[in-house]
């Protein structure tokens, strides 16, 4: 049911960016219009989610470790399992962002006979989920050609390396095939799965057919169909200068690309897509485990009036010896 919802909802995008740009003729809506409204949604819509993270009270140190503590000099510690210091929790950071250290070690489960449960490792998750992230990134750096003039040398530079293998005319882009594999991966994971597929829901499939409709009409532009790039790359610099021009000459598949892009950038701020933020806002990977080198208070404490064991003994100390209670004091 979520899997046919939200194909059926990335397909009527499509259908209407298609009759919009093309039957219509309303290429300002979908040039202009829509793409500043996503970027400033997106804009806010981030903002207003970090802020509201960062002001969380984080009373304890909360940090997951899987490693041993600082304490003794003699005793070993992990300074990236167990961080004590900021060195140690940027580390831990590089390595979690950059190369999925947390996922790496991640493990599936299966119920064997016996019945057993059985735990495996399940790098082909931790493989796919990096290879797409990385591939997103590269493409959406490439895209920067389109937005400036001069095109800076180091975004040709690593164009020239996303298509090293120069296979075709026009060269096939690594990129474009790993992201298209990974994120086919993605999906197929979640339907083949039984218990996967039982708990996955439409926000779990909706952004994955909304990826690869944005892949998938970027490559159908790109070597398939002829794409008119210099009035793109009017309407991309019109756009970052505020100084907007309406493509003609334009195909309607680059507005189906377009639109599918301004719909990602709306929804990102409230999907799960925002864990691209989230993760430097979670206290059990930011914070350093310095409990046994530090008191930390909890700052939600505030003065009590408390009634000490003396001032007990002393109000009730006649009534306490009558019933044969112990005491401290005889009086």
């Amino acid at each position: 049911m979520g899997v046919m919802f939200s194909l059926l909802t990335v397909v009527v995008l499509i259908i209407i960016a298609s009759a919009g740009a093309g039957l219509f003729g309303w290429r300002y809506l979908f040039g202009v219009v829509l793409p500043y409204l996503a970027m400033a949604t997106f804009l806010v819509g981030v903002v207003y989610r970090v802020v509201k993270w960062a002001r969380s009270a984080v009373p304890f140190r909360i940090p997951t470790t899987c490693g041993q503590q600082k304490s003794h000099p003699w005793i070993k510690n992990s300074p990236l399992e167990s961080p004590h210091n900021i060195w140690g929790v940027l580390g831990r950071m590089a390595l979690e962002v950059l190369f999925f250290r947390s996922l790496f070690r991640n493990t599936r489960a299966k119920v064997a006979e016996g019945p057993r449960i059985l735990y495996a490792p399940d790098k082909w998750l931790w493989a796919m989920g990096l290879a797409f992230h990385w591939s997103f990134l590269i493409i959406f750096i490439r895209h920067f050609k389109y937005f400036a003039e001069p095109v800076p040398s180091w975004v040709m530079m690593l164009q020239d390396l996303d298509g090293f293998f120069q296979i075709g005319l026009p060269i096939i882009l690594a990129t474009d095939i790993v992201v298209v594999a990974a994120l086919m991966f993605l999906f197929l994971r979640r339907v083949i799965d039984p218990k996967l597929r039982y708990i996955s829901l439409p926000a779990d499939y909706f952004p994955l057919f909304l990826l690869l409709g944005i892949t998938l009409s970027g490559i159908l532009m790109r070597y398939f169909t002829k794409t008119d790039l210099v009035s793109i790359k009017a309407l991309g610099t019109g756009l970052l200068s505020f100084n907007p021009v309406t493509p003609e000459n334009v195909s309607v598949v680059f507005f189906v690309h377009l639109f599918l892009v301004s719909v990602l950038m709306a929804y990102f701020p409230f999907s799960k897509l925002m864990h691209f933020a989230g993760v430097f806002m979670s206290p059990t990977r930011n914070l350093a485990n310095n409990n046994r080198m530090q008191r930390h208070i909890n700052p939600w404490n505030y003065p009590v009036k408390v009634h000490t064991y003396e001032e007990y003994e002393d109000e009730f100390r006649e009534v306490m010896k009558a019933a044969g209670l112990p005491v401290e004091k005889d009086k």
